[in-house]
């Protein structure tokens, strides 16, 4: 049975939401760093470089609006800690980001 492709061109298809999505340069690096566990921003920024402090936070704002990460405070009192962590949602992009990325060292040049 051959897989069903949805119409990726209609701008109504879900399929086309979810790349849009992840099309933002960030967003997967974001995901792979988070799949380690938990994070603080600065853990992150270390994990990720050349992305800027105002491009994380954005990203990770995106991400959390959109059910994939979650802000957690650590420490209420000044200075406050938070660290940022995959929901169970973005845990289920493990395996199609392993897809891709064995896709990925099978065909390099």
């Amino acid at each position: 049975m051959d897989p069903v492709i949805p119409d990726v061109l209609q701008e109504s298809c879900a399929t086309r939401q979810a790349l849009e999505r992840f099309a933002a340069k960030w967003r997967v690096l974001v995901i792979y760093a988070l799949l380690a566990g938990p994070q603080r921003p600065g853990q992150l920024r270390r994990r990720l470089p050349g992305i800027t402090q105002k491009v994380l936070t954005e990203t990770l704002r995106g991400m959390e609006a959109d059910g994939m990460v979650e802000r957690r405070v650590v420490k209420d009192t000044a200075p406050q800690h938070v660290e940022y962590a995959l929901t169970d949602l973005g845990r289920t992009l493990r395996e199609p980001l392993a897809a891709i990325c064995a896709w990925a060292a099978e065909h390099a040049g």
